[in-house]
């Protein structure tokens, strides 16, 4: 059975209005045009829907009872075709999965679930685990808000840069690198961690220090930020981090901070979104909270006298 639904709007002015010439002049059609819908109603429902009383048309007993839900039926359609409406946060009610590398959730993943709940609090948040570069997720929409260091290769992934990281040198308190400055030298003969889901001994800092004629020894791999930092407390292990997003952790572990000796650029960050989502007011109002809270990692911390910290960010 095919249906025109712009009978339901005819159905709904001529129960509105109670003649044909009446919802003529309300949809701005004539009433022969009018007339002729009703016709078409008339032959769809099986009812007369109106009937003449004299100079006037009533409604039948089952246009009564279908007015109020004809009515609801266009204003529901009416709104899901209109323009966006503005973003009630207060009614809200919405799951937004959000894919952060650990340290990024550890710094910051408490604060954007406070402030989105303070918000709008009918939205949940899932602070789903970083799995690993897989844009697939972001398309099929299992994935609302992704973080990354790179830009995305597809073109139907949008990125915006959040803030740009340095990296920085963690080792335990007393650990010999402490006394006295860290020449590229001694920074390369000492043991080291790195952080690689894959498990991989080998990242840019080692490309860097092969353009001066080093190479280091790395003795271990770590999953996350949080157990290299664990790890690098309890041994000897030095490991090599983005500042801003760790430097929570290293203050609650009492870990020592060193400057990184070898030339490298900041490391990016990244959000990442599919681009169904541009123009998704909720989804605005996601990622725009997530950008405040992000960027808050970066502003300069109380003590930005200290040259160390004054570089953390943008």
């Amino acid at each position: 059975m095919q249906l025109d639904l712009n009978l339901l709007t005819a159905l709904d002015a001529l129960l509105e209005e109670g003649s044909v010439a009446g919802a003529a002049a309300r949809l701005h059609v004539t009433p022969p045009a009018m007339s002729r819908s009703l016709g078409r109603i008339r032959k769809a429902t099986g009812d007369q829907i109106l009937v003449r009383t004299g100079r006037s048309m009533v409604p039948t007993t089952r246009a009564l009872a279908m007015r109020a839900q004809v009515h609801a039926l266009v204003q529901q359609a009416h709104q899901l075709l209109s323009a966006q409406q503005e973003l009630d946060l207060a009614a809200l009610d919405r799951v937004f999965t959000v894919r952060w590398h650990d340290a990024l959730t550890a710094a910051c993943g408490t604060a954007l679930i406070a402030a989105a709940h303070r918000r709008a609090p009918g939205v949940r948040l899932r602070l789903s685990a970083e799995p690993g570069t897989d844009d697939a997720e972001l398309r099929r929409g299992e994935v609302d808000l992704e973080s990354s260091a790179g830009t995305p290769a597809l073109p139907d992934i949008r990125h915006r840069l959040v803030g740009r990281d340095r990296l920085v040198v963690a080792v335990r308190p007393g650990h010999p690198l402490t006394e006295g400055p860290l020449s590229l030298e001694r920074y390369a003969a000492a043991e080291h961690l790195t952080v690689s889901r894959r498990g991989n001994l080998r990242d840019p800092i080692d490309d860097a220090l092969s353009t001066h004629g080093l190479e280091r020894r790395v003795a271990a791999a770590g999953p996350t930020a949080a157990f290299a930092l664990q790890l690098a407390l309890e041994t000897d292990l030095v490991v090599t981090l983005p500042d801003a997003v760790t430097r929570t952790a290293r203050e609650q572990l009492g870990l020592a901070t060193l400057p990184l000796p070898v030339p490298l650029p900041d490391v990016p960050l990244y959000l990442l979104w599919h681009q169904r989502y541009d123009d998704d007011r909720a989804h605005t109002w996601l990622r725009d909270l997530a950008t405040d809270t992000i960027r808050a990692l970066f502003a300069p911390p109380p003590d930005a006298q200290q040259p160390l910290s004054e570089e953390a960010g943008r």
